[in-house]
């Protein structure tokens, strides 16, 4: 059951966000494509994933990510620098300030790669990357 675009569409209504339904083929398509190379590139390859096309974990954090990308296009290829990662610091009049690497258990590209903590729920069974964080 590799990804396609009416399963998705399945997915994602099932959850309320009729956006992939709506949209045109050619645009969840593109988010599929996206989405895709998000995960194949963050979880596939450096987790040694053998059977991407058919792992149903891989299919749904593939999905999770095409949802995102219909919503803001290009929201998995935006990179980051390291002084963009911040840490809320106090509440009263809310301050933020650089975060510490090293407190936040990102490392090297991480620092610069969006993430989301439900695809790396869903992936983290297959091993620790180190650098990401699972909520």
């Amino acid at each position: 059951m590799p990804v396609n675009r009416p399963d998705f569409r399945v997915y994602a209504a099932a959850r309320g966000d009729n956006a992939p339904t709506l949209a045109a083929d050619a645009t969840v398509d593109a988010a599929l494509v996206r989405a895709s190379d998000y995960i194949r590139t963050r979880y596939v390859l450096r987790l040694g994933i053998a059977s991407p096309d058919t792992d149903v974990n891989v299919i749904e954090a593939t999905y999770i990510a095409a949802r995102r990308e219909i919503a803001t296009p290009g929201f998995w290829s935006a990179t980051f620098t390291p002084s963009q990662v911040k840490t809320l610091i106090a509440v009263e009049g809310i301050r933020w300030q650089a975060a510490d690497p090293g407190k936040v258990g990102f490392t090297g590209r991480d620092l610069a790669t969006p993430m989301d903590p439900a695809i790396d729920a869903l992936l983290m069974p297959f091993g620790f990357i180190p650098g990401t964080i699972t909520v």
